[in-house]
């Protein structure tokens, strides 16, 4: 389906193919991996013919169809999220324009709503209808929204209509960018058991491993400049790429041993007259094994850090007491009781739109209360991440000084350790904050936290803008954290790492499970068993 051959890219004078191949076979489940920056994007920019290639092939078969789903889509016009997901073009839109005026009117016998009719079945618009309905309740959209005008919904919700539109459309090969980044866990559940049936090959960048390992049956890793192919899940591939840098290390060393008892030869024989020949043909051996021999990269690891003490609470950090709180006549709680006990890891989970991120803020400070009453336990050093949060960077500090003023006990190696792990390299560090991009300042107010941690933290979706090893070190200190956590996230990893209790924010009610995301989903009724029964809706 999908075929490149000696590929060569470079851009800004960096090198980032270098006679690279792979192939995508007709209903493969494929993972594109390598470190941010690596050149995935771009190559997914070379396969779709929006980027120019210097030297080599992307050859694709002649019958198949390409649908890609992009990291951000464009501001929406007057259409309705059904019309998105259906893929409606302007000629089938004007059809729907005047079979709806009509309809409004009683005036379904006229000639041009028979028209309008016409066009609009010759475009098969009747069958792919129903089909849009269903993919888009199972994003988390009800028949209401489905016929409102895309611009009323934020960037997130649109983007799960053209999510729909792409599965409406089922190509041949679907590449997707970042598919979970704007889905819930009911809808990240729905969409997981969707793909399992998926008729077409899948070629995906995602951050996100449990997805992954559910999904995907091969990984190409970029590495060195190559595509490397591994068969398996991102975990298999993960022991795979250690075993095989192990092995390529100590073919490493056997080639420099080589080179070294070649060149004692050299040097032991360079002055006899009857061994020039052999000499001289020895320099040429060992000329070309230096030139031929690379040193293997050492995989990326997990960076590990003391995570500071932070000061103990009281037993009882947040008390909230018939909370009612309200967006207009949006009513959001109404009589919400909660108490969040010190050294709980919880997880808000529930569709996008119930109150997770207001009741984060309400507990945070940051939106005042319509009524009832929340106490905080008077040793609570409370602290809110939100990724949007960046008022409380000094913009003028480089990024090394930001850290180091946030703990003054925490010292410059430790400092440049835990940055570089959040993808701040080393020239990263001297950077002003007032440059830096805003998922570079999220990462930065990440970095504050952990260097100080509060003994409460609350976390609004702290994976945003990470990778996969930027995830797993931030998993790695925050199992060392102390204090009481509170957070929302869609990383099924993360927070089957983190959480070992779970609150289901739903329709103003929050149900309590006293256990980790497992645990939740056996006792909610959204395990395996029910996993099917989502995609039949």
């Amino acid at each position: 389906m999908l075929t490149i051959k000696n590929l060569t890219k470079t851009i800004s004078g960096r090198t980032l193919f270098q006679n690279a191949e792979m192939t995508i076979n007709w209903g493969e489940r494929v993972a594109l991996v390598g470190p941010n920056g690596a050149g995935k994007s771009t190559l997914f920019r070379m396969i779709l013919g929006q980027e120019d290639i210097d030297e080599g092939t992307v050859d694709q078969d002649e019958y198949a169809i390409t649908g890609f789903l992009a990291q951000e889509s464009g501001d929406p016009a007057d259409e309705t999220i059904l019309e998105i997901a259906m893929g409606i073009n302007p000629e089938m839109q004007e059809a729907l324009k005047v079979m709806r005026l009509c309809e409004t009117k009683g005036d379904q016998g006229s000639e041009g709503y028979g028209k309008a009719h016409d066009t609009f079945d010759a475009n098969l618009g009747y069958q792919l209808e129903p089909k849009a309905k269903k993919i888009l309740g199972g994003l988390g959209y009800n028949e209401e929204q489905m016929r409102q005008p895309a611009r009323m919904f934020s960037g997130g919700w649109v983007m799960r209509a053209h999510l729909a539109k792409l599965l409406v459309l089922e190509p041949d090969l679907l590449m997707l960018d970042e598919p979970t980044n704007h889905l819930d866990l009911l809808s990240l559940l729905w969409f997981e058991r969707y793909l399992h049936s998926y008729p077409g090959a899948i070629l995906m960048i995602s951050h996100d491993r449990d997805f992954m390992d559910s999904i995907i049956e091969t990984v190409i890793d970029i590495d060195n400049e190559k595509l490397v192919n591994y068969t398996g899940n991102y975990t298999s591939y993960a022991e795979q790429r250690e075993s095989r840098y192990e092995q390529s290390l100590q073919t490493y060393r056997n080639q420099m041993k080589e080179v070294a008892r070649i060149e004692e030869f050299i040097e032991r024989f360079r002055s006899v007259a009857s061994k020039a020949s052999q000499v001289q043909s020895r320099v040429k051996q060992v000329d070309k094994m230096k030139a031929e021999i690379i040193k293997p990269r050492a995989p990326r690891k997990v960076f590990k850090f003391n995570f500071p003490e932070p000061p103990r609470s009281n037993q009882k950090v947040v008390e909230l007491t018939n909370i009612h709180q309200a967006y207009g006549e949006n009513k959001i709680y109404t009589g919400l009781d909660l108490t969040i006990e010190r050294g709980e890891r919880i997880v808000l989970v529930g569709p996008n739109g119930a109150g997770k991120s207001t009741l984060m803020k309400i507990i945070a400070g940051i939106v005042p209360i319509d009524e009832g009453e929340m106490k905080i336990g008077y040793l609570t050093k409370l602290g809110y991440f939100s990724q949007h949060r960046t008022d409380s960077l000094n913009e003028n500090n480089t990024v090394l000084e930001e850290v180091l003023a946030s703990n003054p006990e925490f010292n410059e190696e430790d400092a440049r350790g835990v940055l570089g792990s959040f993808l701040f390299r080393r020239t990263d560090v001297n950077k002003r904050v007032k440059i830096l991009s805003g998922g570079e300042k999220s990462r930065l107010n990440l970095v504050k936290f952990l260097v100080d941690p509060p003994n409460l933290l609350l976390m609004d979706e702290p994976t945003t803008h990470l990778d996969l090893m930027s995830i797993d070190a931030l998993v790695t200190s925050m199992k060392n954290y102390t204090g009481t956590l509170v957070f929302i996230s869609h990383d099924v990893h993360f927070i089957r790492n983190l959480a070992t209790t779970t609150l289901h924010v739903n329709n103003g009610e929050v149900t309590r499970y006293t256990g980790g995301y497992d645990y939740y989903l056996e006792k909610s009724g959204l395990g395996d068993d029910a996993r099917g029964a989502i995609v039949g809706q």
